[in-house]
Protein backbone atom coordinates (compact mmCIF):
# COMPACT_ATOMS: atom_id res chain seq x y z
CA UNK A 1 0.00 0.00 0.00
CA UNK A 2 2.45 2.25 0.77
CA UNK A 3 4.88 1.43 -2.14
CA UNK A 4 1.88 2.35 -4.16
CA UNK A 5 1.51 5.79 -2.49
CA UNK A 6 5.23 6.17 -3.31
CA UNK A 7 4.54 5.63 -6.61
CA UNK A 8 1.63 8.27 -7.26
CA UNK A 9 4.10 10.51 -4.97
CA UNK A 10 7.27 10.27 -6.97
CA UNK A 11 4.64 11.04 -10.61
CA UNK A 12 3.27 13.80 -8.53
CA UNK A 13 6.87 15.30 -7.82
CA UNK A 14 7.98 14.58 -11.66
CA UNK A 15 5.09 16.42 -13.01
CA UNK A 16 5.49 19.33 -10.36
CA UNK A 17 9.28 19.61 -12.21
CA UNK A 18 8.07 19.19 -15.77
CA UNK A 19 4.83 21.85 -15.25
CA UNK A 20 7.43 24.56 -14.59
CA UNK A 21 9.45 24.07 -17.94
CA UNK A 22 9.28 26.83 -20.60
CA UNK A 23 8.38 24.36 -23.50
CA UNK A 24 5.64 22.94 -21.46
CA UNK A 25 4.14 26.30 -20.44
CA UNK A 26 3.71 27.79 -24.11
CA UNK A 27 2.40 24.36 -25.39
CA UNK A 28 -1.37 25.02 -23.41
CA UNK A 29 -2.65 21.53 -24.04
CA UNK A 30 -0.05 19.36 -22.75
CA UNK A 31 0.58 22.17 -20.09
CA UNK A 32 -3.62 21.64 -18.86
CA UNK A 33 -3.12 17.91 -19.19
CA UNK A 34 -0.05 18.00 -16.69
CA UNK A 35 -1.59 20.20 -14.48
CA UNK A 36 -5.19 18.18 -14.36
CA UNK A 37 -3.07 15.16 -13.36
CA UNK A 38 -1.24 16.58 -10.91
CA UNK A 39 -4.18 17.81 -9.06
CA UNK A 40 -5.36 14.28 -9.20
CA UNK A 41 -2.14 13.07 -7.71
CA UNK A 42 -2.13 15.93 -4.98
CA UNK A 43 -3.79 13.55 -2.61
CA UNK A 44 -1.58 11.16 -2.45
CA UNK A 45 1.97 12.90 -2.21
CA UNK A 46 0.47 14.95 0.72
CA UNK A 47 -0.88 11.52 2.37
CA UNK A 48 2.76 10.00 1.26
CA UNK A 49 4.31 13.24 2.88
CA UNK A 50 2.32 12.92 5.52
CA UNK A 51 2.87 9.15 6.44
CA UNK A 52 6.69 9.64 6.40
CA UNK A 53 6.70 12.49 8.90
CA UNK A 54 4.80 9.98 11.00
CA UNK A 55 6.77 7.50 10.51
CA UNK A 56 9.86 9.21 11.49
CA UNK A 57 8.40 10.51 14.41
CA UNK A 58 7.77 7.31 15.37
CA UNK A 59 11.26 5.60 14.55
CA UNK A 60 12.92 8.56 17.15
CA UNK A 61 10.37 7.86 19.52
CA UNK A 62 11.16 4.17 19.42
CA UNK A 63 15.09 5.11 19.63
CA UNK A 64 14.57 6.73 22.88
CA UNK A 65 12.70 4.37 24.56
CA UNK A 66 14.84 1.67 23.82
CA UNK A 67 18.32 3.22 24.49
CA UNK A 68 17.34 5.86 27.30
CA UNK A 69 17.92 4.96 30.75
CA UNK A 70 16.05 8.02 32.10
CA UNK A 71 12.90 7.03 33.45
CA UNK A 72 11.15 10.23 32.76
CA UNK A 73 12.52 10.62 29.59
CA UNK A 74 11.21 7.02 28.59
CA UNK A 75 8.04 7.76 29.59
CA UNK A 76 7.99 11.00 27.64
CA UNK A 77 9.01 8.46 24.68
CA UNK A 78 6.34 6.11 25.68
CA UNK A 79 3.65 8.43 24.96
CA UNK A 80 4.82 9.97 21.95
CA UNK A 81 4.85 6.69 20.62
CA UNK A 82 1.81 5.83 21.51
CA UNK A 83 0.25 9.19 19.73
CA UNK A 84 2.48 8.33 16.71
CA UNK A 85 0.72 4.52 16.39
CA UNK A 86 -2.91 6.57 16.72
CA UNK A 87 -1.58 9.14 14.05
CA UNK A 88 -0.45 5.70 12.07
CA UNK A 89 -3.79 3.68 11.92
CA UNK A 90 -6.21 6.64 11.23
CA UNK A 91 -3.30 7.30 8.37
CA UNK A 92 -3.79 3.53 7.18
CA UNK A 93 -7.47 3.89 6.65
CA UNK A 94 -7.45 7.68 5.05
CA UNK A 95 -4.90 6.05 2.71
CA UNK A 96 -6.64 2.55 2.03
CA UNK A 97 -9.88 5.07 1.60
CA UNK A 98 -7.50 6.96 -0.82
CA UNK A 99 -6.41 3.94 -2.90
CA UNK A 100 -9.89 2.80 -3.82
CA UNK A 101 -10.93 2.63 -7.34
CA UNK A 102 -12.48 6.14 -8.12
CA UNK A 103 -15.71 7.07 -10.20
CA UNK A 104 -14.01 8.84 -13.10
CA UNK A 105 -17.37 10.70 -13.10
CA UNK A 106 -16.49 12.56 -9.71
CA UNK A 107 -13.77 14.70 -11.37
CA UNK A 108 -17.08 16.17 -12.89
CA UNK A 109 -17.61 20.03 -11.67
CA UNK A 110 -21.31 19.99 -13.86
CA UNK A 111 -24.48 18.18 -12.96
CA UNK A 112 -27.93 17.24 -14.51
CA UNK A 113 -30.45 17.58 -12.12
CA UNK A 114 -33.26 16.06 -13.75
CA UNK A 115 -36.72 15.58 -11.73
CA UNK A 116 -40.48 14.14 -12.39
CA UNK A 117 -43.58 13.27 -11.43
CA UNK A 118 -44.02 9.83 -10.63
CA UNK A 119 -47.17 7.60 -9.27
CA UNK A 120 -50.00 9.57 -7.60
CA UNK A 121 -50.98 12.70 -9.92
CA UNK A 122 -51.08 15.80 -8.41
CA UNK A 123 -49.57 15.04 -4.96
CA UNK A 124 -46.75 13.39 -7.08
CA UNK A 125 -46.26 16.81 -9.21
CA UNK A 126 -46.30 19.05 -5.76
CA UNK A 127 -43.99 16.96 -4.29
CA UNK A 128 -41.76 16.70 -6.94
CA UNK A 129 -41.66 20.47 -7.12
CA UNK A 130 -40.61 20.96 -3.29
CA UNK A 131 -37.53 18.18 -4.13
CA UNK A 132 -36.70 20.58 -6.77
CA UNK A 133 -36.27 23.72 -4.33
CA UNK A 134 -34.79 21.14 -2.07
CA UNK A 135 -31.98 20.27 -4.45
CA UNK A 136 -31.47 24.17 -5.46
CA UNK A 137 -31.74 25.35 -2.01
CA UNK A 138 -28.66 22.92 -1.55
CA UNK A 139 -26.81 23.79 -4.41
CA UNK A 140 -27.29 27.68 -3.10
CA UNK A 141 -26.16 26.33 0.45
CA UNK A 142 -22.53 25.62 -1.35
CA UNK A 143 -22.14 28.73 -3.52
CA UNK A 144 -22.74 26.18 -6.52
CA UNK A 145 -24.58 27.93 -10.12
CA UNK A 146 -27.89 27.20 -10.97
CA UNK A 147 -29.04 26.77 -14.37
CA UNK A 148 -32.83 25.93 -14.52
CA UNK A 149 -32.89 24.44 -18.30
CA UNK A 150 -36.79 23.41 -18.18
CA UNK A 151 -39.61 24.20 -15.97
CA UNK A 152 -42.88 22.32 -16.84
CA UNK A 153 -45.51 23.22 -14.37
CA UNK A 154 -48.78 22.05 -13.69
CA UNK A 155 -52.09 23.39 -13.28
CA UNK A 156 -51.60 23.14 -9.07
CA UNK A 157 -48.86 24.73 -8.82
CA UNK A 158 -46.11 21.39 -9.24
CA UNK A 159 -44.00 20.03 -11.76
CA UNK A 160 -44.35 17.38 -14.65
CA UNK A 161 -40.97 17.78 -15.34
CA UNK A 162 -38.09 19.63 -14.64
CA UNK A 163 -34.05 20.42 -14.86
CA UNK A 164 -31.35 21.98 -13.54
CA UNK A 165 -27.85 22.27 -14.58
CA UNK A 166 -25.48 23.00 -11.33
CA UNK A 167 -22.12 23.99 -11.79
CA UNK A 168 -19.59 23.82 -8.92
CA UNK A 169 -16.77 21.83 -7.57
CA UNK A 170 -17.45 17.91 -6.20
CA UNK A 171 -21.29 18.79 -7.22
CA UNK A 172 -21.72 15.79 -8.54
CA UNK A 173 -19.54 13.31 -5.80
CA UNK A 174 -22.35 14.58 -3.22
CA UNK A 175 -25.34 14.06 -5.28
CA UNK A 176 -24.81 11.23 -7.30
CA UNK A 177 -26.18 8.52 -4.65
CA UNK A 178 -29.49 10.71 -5.11
CA UNK A 179 -31.08 9.38 -8.44
CA UNK A 180 -33.60 7.12 -7.98
CA UNK A 181 -37.18 6.91 -6.86
CA UNK A 182 -38.16 9.28 -3.83
CA UNK A 183 -41.64 8.06 -2.09
CA UNK A 184 -43.87 10.83 -0.09
CA UNK A 185 -46.11 9.85 2.09
CA UNK A 186 -48.66 12.25 3.32
CA UNK A 187 -51.84 13.98 3.62
CA UNK A 188 -52.73 15.75 0.99
CA UNK A 189 -54.20 19.69 0.72
CA UNK A 190 -57.02 18.29 -1.26
CA UNK A 191 -58.03 15.39 0.77
CA UNK A 192 -61.06 15.51 3.22
CA UNK A 193 -61.04 12.96 5.18
CA UNK A 194 -57.26 12.83 6.38
CA UNK A 195 -56.27 9.65 4.74
CA UNK A 196 -52.68 9.26 4.04
CA UNK A 197 -51.36 8.92 0.05
CA UNK A 198 -48.59 7.76 -1.38
CA UNK A 199 -46.68 9.14 -4.11
CA UNK A 200 -43.49 8.85 -6.05
CA UNK A 201 -40.87 11.19 -7.88
CA UNK A 202 -37.94 10.13 -10.23
CA UNK A 203 -34.80 12.08 -9.75
CA UNK A 204 -31.60 11.22 -12.22
CA UNK A 205 -28.36 12.81 -11.58
CA UNK A 206 -25.88 12.72 -14.53
CA UNK A 207 -22.33 14.11 -14.87
CA UNK A 208 -21.86 16.45 -17.75
CA UNK A 209 -17.87 16.44 -18.16
CA UNK A 210 -16.63 20.01 -19.71
CA UNK A 211 -16.48 18.34 -23.22
CA UNK A 212 -18.88 15.79 -23.22
CA UNK A 213 -17.25 13.01 -25.68
CA UNK A 214 -20.25 11.93 -26.91
CA UNK A 215 -21.23 12.77 -30.91
CA UNK A 216 -24.28 12.78 -32.23
CA UNK A 217 -25.19 12.86 -35.53
CA UNK A 218 -27.45 15.30 -37.21
CA UNK A 219 -29.39 12.99 -38.97
CA UNK A 220 -30.32 11.36 -35.67
CA UNK A 221 -31.82 15.09 -34.15
CA UNK A 222 -35.58 16.57 -34.72
CA UNK A 223 -35.45 20.41 -33.41
CA UNK A 224 -38.64 21.83 -32.44
CA UNK A 225 -38.97 25.28 -31.68
CA UNK A 226 -41.48 26.88 -29.24
CA UNK A 227 -42.63 29.93 -26.85
CA UNK A 228 -40.82 29.98 -23.38
CA UNK A 229 -43.32 28.85 -20.27
CA UNK A 230 -42.30 27.70 -17.11
CA UNK A 231 -41.98 29.61 -13.80
CA UNK A 232 -43.17 33.25 -15.09
CA UNK A 233 -41.44 36.38 -14.52
CA UNK A 234 -39.47 38.40 -16.53
CA UNK A 235 -37.16 35.81 -18.21
CA UNK A 236 -40.00 33.99 -19.58
CA UNK A 237 -39.64 34.72 -23.34
CA UNK A 238 -42.21 36.53 -25.87
CA UNK A 239 -41.02 34.95 -28.69
CA UNK A 240 -40.47 30.87 -30.17
CA UNK A 241 -37.18 30.51 -28.74
CA UNK A 242 -37.02 27.70 -26.84
CA UNK A 243 -35.61 24.22 -28.10
CA UNK A 244 -37.32 20.66 -28.28
CA UNK A 245 -34.27 18.13 -29.19
CA UNK A 246 -35.43 14.70 -30.09
CA UNK A 247 -33.59 11.75 -30.48
CA UNK A 248 -35.01 10.01 -32.82
CA UNK A 249 -33.35 6.28 -32.76
CA UNK A 250 -33.81 6.30 -28.74
CA UNK A 251 -37.06 9.09 -28.70
CA UNK A 252 -34.91 10.39 -26.43
CA UNK A 253 -36.23 14.38 -26.02
CA UNK A 254 -34.44 17.27 -24.41
CA UNK A 255 -36.23 20.69 -23.69
CA UNK A 256 -34.12 24.42 -23.30
CA UNK A 257 -36.16 27.13 -22.30
CA UNK A 258 -33.78 29.33 -20.25
CA UNK A 259 -32.07 31.62 -23.07
CA UNK A 260 -33.62 34.46 -25.39
CA UNK A 261 -31.23 33.08 -28.33
CA UNK A 262 -32.38 29.64 -29.97
CA UNK A 263 -28.54 28.99 -31.10
CA UNK A 264 -27.69 29.23 -26.75
CA UNK A 265 -30.65 26.91 -25.78
CA UNK A 266 -30.04 24.70 -28.72
CA UNK A 267 -26.19 24.56 -27.25
CA UNK A 268 -27.40 23.83 -23.84
CA UNK A 269 -29.79 21.17 -24.85
CA UNK A 270 -27.67 19.03 -27.13
CA UNK A 271 -25.23 19.57 -24.09
CA UNK A 272 -27.93 17.75 -22.02
CA UNK A 273 -28.61 15.48 -24.48
CA UNK A 274 -25.02 14.09 -24.90
CA UNK A 275 -24.37 13.47 -21.22
CA UNK A 276 -27.93 11.70 -21.17
CA UNK A 277 -27.31 9.45 -24.31
CA UNK A 278 -23.79 8.96 -23.10
CA UNK A 279 -25.24 7.67 -19.73
CA UNK A 280 -27.96 5.71 -21.26
CA UNK A 281 -25.19 3.45 -23.59
CA UNK A 282 -22.60 3.39 -20.67
CA UNK A 283 -25.62 1.67 -18.49
CA UNK A 284 -26.87 -0.48 -21.40
CA UNK A 285 -23.24 -1.53 -21.80
CA UNK A 286 -23.24 -2.62 -18.38
CA UNK A 287 -26.23 -4.10 -17.45
CA UNK A 288 -25.17 -6.70 -20.72
CA UNK A 289 -22.03 -8.00 -18.40
CA UNK A 290 -24.21 -7.23 -15.06
CA UNK A 291 -27.81 -7.84 -14.46
CA UNK A 292 -27.50 -6.76 -10.85
CA UNK A 293 -26.42 -2.98 -11.74
CA UNK A 294 -29.27 -0.51 -10.58
CA UNK A 295 -30.85 1.61 -13.37
CA UNK A 296 -31.04 4.83 -12.14
CA UNK A 297 -34.45 5.67 -12.57
CA UNK A 298 -36.95 3.12 -11.69
CA UNK A 299 -40.64 2.99 -13.45
CA UNK A 300 -41.66 5.64 -10.50
CA UNK A 301 -44.09 3.05 -9.09
CA UNK A 302 -44.79 3.07 -5.43
CA UNK A 303 -42.91 -0.12 -4.77
CA UNK A 304 -40.23 0.79 -6.19
CA UNK A 305 -37.85 3.46 -3.73
CA UNK A 306 -35.06 4.36 -2.39
CA UNK A 307 -36.02 7.13 0.40
CA UNK A 308 -39.41 7.31 1.89
CA UNK A 309 -40.47 11.30 2.83
CA UNK A 310 -43.14 10.35 5.45
CA UNK A 311 -44.46 13.52 7.06
CA UNK A 312 -46.69 12.56 9.25
CA UNK A 313 -43.77 11.37 11.45
CA UNK A 314 -41.27 13.89 10.28
CA UNK A 315 -39.36 11.00 8.87
CA UNK A 316 -36.80 10.70 6.22
CA UNK A 317 -35.83 7.18 5.30
CA UNK A 318 -33.40 6.26 3.35
CA UNK A 319 -33.81 2.32 2.49
CA UNK A 320 -30.18 1.73 0.64
CA UNK A 321 -28.76 2.02 3.95
CA UNK A 322 -31.48 1.81 6.53
CA UNK A 323 -31.09 5.29 8.11
CA UNK A 324 -33.75 7.06 9.17
CA UNK A 325 -33.42 11.22 10.03
CA UNK A 326 -36.05 12.94 12.24
CA UNK A 327 -36.03 16.66 10.84
CA UNK A 328 -38.00 16.15 7.53
CA UNK A 329 -38.80 19.80 7.73
CA UNK A 330 -35.23 20.79 7.86
CA UNK A 331 -34.15 18.13 5.28
CA UNK A 332 -36.82 19.59 2.86
CA UNK A 333 -35.03 22.80 2.96
CA UNK A 334 -31.75 21.66 2.09
CA UNK A 335 -30.26 20.32 5.09
CA UNK A 336 -29.19 16.48 3.30
CA UNK A 337 -25.09 16.85 4.27
CA UNK A 338 -26.29 14.19 7.20
CA UNK A 339 -27.69 11.66 4.53
CA UNK A 340 -25.27 12.26 1.79
CA UNK A 341 -22.21 11.47 4.55
CA UNK A 342 -23.41 8.09 5.58
CA UNK A 343 -24.51 7.13 1.82
CA UNK A 344 -20.55 7.84 0.96
CA UNK A 345 -19.59 6.27 4.38
CA UNK A 346 -21.62 3.14 3.13
CA UNK A 347 -20.16 3.35 -0.62
CA UNK A 348 -16.44 3.35 0.57
CA UNK A 349 -16.99 0.52 2.90
CA UNK A 350 -18.35 -1.54 0.58
CA UNK A 351 -15.44 -1.02 -1.67
CA UNK A 352 -13.26 -1.68 0.81
CA UNK A 353 -14.87 -5.23 1.43
CA UNK A 354 -15.04 -5.85 -2.54
CA UNK A 355 -11.12 -4.89 -2.25
CA UNK A 356 -10.61 -7.20 0.39
CA UNK A 357 -12.25 -10.39 -1.34
CA UNK A 358 -10.33 -9.57 -4.66
CA UNK A 359 -7.10 -9.92 -2.72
Amino acid sequence: MIEKLKELKNRYDFLVTESSKPELIQNIEEWRKVTKEMSNLEEYAQLYDEYMIVQHNLESAQSVLSESTDNELKEMAQSEVDEQLKKLNELDEKIKLALLPKDSRDDSKIVILEIRGGAGGDESSLFAAELFNMYKKYAECHNWKIEITEYNETEVGGIRQAVMIIHGKGAYKRLKFESGVHRVQRVPETESQGRVHTSTVTVAVLPQMEEVDFVIDEKDLRTDTFRSGGCGGQGVNTTDSAIRLTHIPTGMVVTCQDERSQIKNREKALGILKAKLKDFYEEKAISEHAQERKQQIGTGDRSERIRTYNFPQGRVTDHRIGLSQYNINEFMLGDIDTMLDALHIEDQKLKMESETKVK
